[in-house]
């Protein structure tokens, strides 16, 4: 539970709490293990030799070998590592399959990647967020480099068969890359069974600290690296390595390998009783989403004629933190892309919050929400009466 016990934080999507394990683990590296791990004496093979032991746990929560992962610093630059990386391995192929609810770090890379003229697919998402595979298949030609498509949605929890996908983008030839920063950790992976070409996390989303991600590459693919410079990462990302995040990330996901039935089952119910206690109490409530193919931890919840700024500023004030879409997008005054993208009107779409559960939250945290929830929804719907 966090220190701040006047706080309630159902926004785990945004960020994470540090897990007080992983800070442990990052000390020694701030204070007496500060060598450069590429220089040769006994100090920085030390440092090394952590660095190394990171890639091992990280490969064993991805399921994957340790020489796959490429260490970076967000999940942003690591899937736009991936796409750059593609479009480069063969010229011929210079096409991109994508869906319109992804992340902005896929969204804004191929808005800037159509106006120097390559050519964009960009997939349409159903009423519960999903695509239609046969769509997929028609949309993969020839000259695809690279189908990028997320495996959970970091607004509505939505999980894209990946499985499948993946299958289909084999298939044809091309590429696949999967924004997965929302999914590790909450649900198992086995990259070694599936046809993934490239996978995006993030540290900071599962208990590690902000700048560090990972980008892994398949070892039977050919990867162009998309930061040059230095022969760090085996020649694949250039830069002294960020050796205490990348420890810390280390450590953060094998704490997460131990706590993956716990995501399925105790963060789950904490979700499941907030959203029907939601739905119970406040007239108007609707889930938006696929409720059935979604993260353990994540609801997307309309309030229909309430505006998601005025609830946002009155649950800050009780204490309670969660967000009306992606954190990278706060500030915007447009409704979100993902819930227009899956048919929302722009009432629905404006008057949604996110809540995102995790680990360091408590049944009486999700208690204490649905206390003050529906006298925060009342009370705006009275004033706008």
């Amino acid at each position: 539970m966090s220190e701040r016990s006047d706080i309630l934080y159902f926004d785990n999507n945004a960020t994470t709490q540090i897990d007080p394990q992983v800070v442990e683990e990052m000390l020694p590296f701030l204070r007496e293990q500060y060598g450069n791990p590429s220089s040769a004496y006994r100090l920085a093979k030390t440092v090394r030799a952590a660095i190394e032991t990171a890639r091992e746990r990280v490969a064993a929560l991805l399921g994957c070998e340790p020489s796959e992962i490429i260490f970076t610093s967000c999940g942003t630059e690591s899937t736009n590592a991936a796409i750059h990386s593609a479009l480069r391995m063969d010229r011929d192929r210079q096409h991109i399959v994508t869906t319109r609810v992804e992340h902005s770090a896929t969204l804004k890379t191929c808005e800037g990647l159509a106006k120097r003229g390559h050519a964009i697919t960009w997939l349409d998402v159903n009423s519960d967020g999903q695509i239609d595979l046969g769509e997929l298949e028609r949309a993969i030609t020839d000259e695809t480099a690279l189908v990028s498509i997320m495996w959970a949605n970091n607004e509505t929890g939505v999980i894209f068969p990946i499985d499948e996908i993946a299958r289909i983008v084999r298939e044809k030839g091309a590429a696949f890359h999967t924004d997965a920063v929302q999914t590790i950790g909450k649900v198992p992976v086995k990259l070694a069974d599936m046809p993934v070409s490239f996978l995006s996390l993030s540290g900071h989303k599962l208990h590690a600290p902000k700048g560090v991600g990972v980008l892994y590459a398949n070892r039977r693919l050919k990867y162009a690296p998309f930061i040059t410079g230095g022969s760090q990462e085996n020649g694949r990302r250039a830069g002294t390595e960020n050796v205490t995040h990348i420890v810390a990330l280390g450590k953060a996901c094998e704490i997460a390998a131990k706590n993956i039935e716990h995501e399925a089952t105790a963060v789950r119910a904490m979700r499941d009783a907030f959203e029907n206690g939601v739905l119970a109490a406040i007239p108007g409530a609707l889930v938006n989403g696929d409720r059935v193919n979604r993260l353990p931890n994540t609801t997307s919840i309309a309030f229909p004629g309430v505006e998601s700024e005025a609830m946002l500023m009155l649950l800050d004030q009780r204490g309670i933190c969660c967000s009306a879409g992606s954190a990278c997008t706060t500030g915007q005054h447009e409704p979100s892309h993902v819930l227009r993208a899956m048919g929302c009107d722009d009432t629905r779409a404006r008057g949604t919050l996110r809540f995102s559960f995790g680990r360091f939250n408590t049944m009486e945290q999700v208690s204490q929400a649905l206390e003050v929830l529906p006298e925060v929804i009342e009370k705006i719907r009275r004033v706008n009466a």
